[in-house]
């Protein structure tokens, strides 16, 4: 195996990384070309979905013990990864514990766009991806929310509304479509999924396009804000989803994962949260500054992991696949 860089190069005239451009220039041009919400929410399920039904079909050729040491290093991540965020930004002195939680909580989750984008980046690339990988970016989206919000509370002594925040973790949007898709992929028949895979599946790049289309519109119109976050914020945006993606790649490498599964792993370990994430901390911390993480999230780590992050990652769990 050898390094290619071809497929990095490659990430910048994807068809998904120009179309964020595209929205993003258009924004600071003052051009409205922005989805109507109620499309942009449409193209929103049929991700979370279309990926379940995907993820959950394949895990049918999959055995438990092909997937538990996988699952184990997922939530061994999804616990180290908010704590370190936690504690990385106790030297911003700007932020308070709650605002720290909140990026712990944001920073430990997923983002199901940068997976999606990845995903297909991978899979177009030739290289094998392991049919559990949705259920990684489920079982990661759980422990980053709850441990952000455990760190916060324990920290600050503040009383949590668990039972709230248990319901919106568990229930909201992002996770109830992630895990109802995976069930009904894997309940469904070979004929049912075929069924649905001309929509589901054939059409997922065209759409994510128009997705990203808007979320660069959006991070283009919110880009003024990006100073109000602060340098070090900004920094942190970058370094620390760099350092978590490479130990998803390192400990993806070390539990026998593909050069592909390893990849995700790292992608889904630097990713950041904007849909799941601020949900949730509205209801936990309600003292947190919300925008702070969203803003950095969204306006930051984002453009980086898809533009720049994605090859990185594979770069680094092909570094690791030759060197462990």
């Amino acid at each position: 195996m050898t390094l290619d860089l071809s497929l990095a190069q490659s990430n910048l005239t994807s068809v998904v990384a120009l179309c964020f451009l595209l929205g993003f220039i258009a924004a600071r041009l003052k051009s409205d070309i922005r989805i109507p919400e109620p499309v942009y929410q449409f193209i929103s399920v049929y991700l979370l979905l279309g990926i379940g039904l995907k993820g959950g079909h394949a895990l049918k050729g999959v055995t438990f013990n092909d997937f538990w040491p996988a699952a184990l290093a997922t939530l061994f991540l999804g616990a180290t990864i908010p704590l370190a965020a936690f504690y990385c930004l106790k030297w911003v002195k700007k932020l308070s514990i709650d605002d720290r939680g909140a990026f712990a909580a944001h920073y430990g989750s997923t983002s199901l766009v940068t997976f999606t984008a990845a995903l297909l980046y991978i899979e177009n690339s030739g290289m094998k991806v392991e049919g559990f990988a949705t259920a990684l970016l489920t079982l990661l989206e759980i422990p980053g929310l709850v441990v952000g919000v455990f760190l916060a509370s324990r920290t600050a002594h503040e009383h949590i509304n668990w039972g709230k925040t248990a319901l919106e973790v568990l229930f909201g949007k992002t996770v109830l479509l992630l895990t109802g898709g995976l069930a009904l992929g894997f309940i469904t028949s070979e004929s049912g999924f075929q069924k649905v895979v001309p929509f589901f599946v054939d059409t997922q790049s065209g759409l994510l396009a128009l997705f990203l289309l808007n979320l660069g519109y959006i991070a283009g119109t919110n880009w003024p804000e990006i100073k109000h976050v602060g340098l070090p914020i900004a920094v942190f945006a970058i370094i620390f989803p760099l350092l978590a993606g490479t130990l998803g790649a390192l400990v993806g490498t070390a539990v026998g994962l593909s050069v592909g599964g390893a990849a995700i792993l790292a992608v889904l370990s630097a990713s950041a949260s904007y849909i799941a994430a601020p949900a949730v901390v509205s209801v936990a911390l309600p003292k947190a500054k919300g925008s702070l993480a969203m803003t950095a999230s969204i306006g930051v780590t984002f453009p980086f992991n898809l533009l720049l992050g994605i090859p990185s990652y594979l770069l680094f769990a092909q570094w690791f696949a030759l060197s462990i």
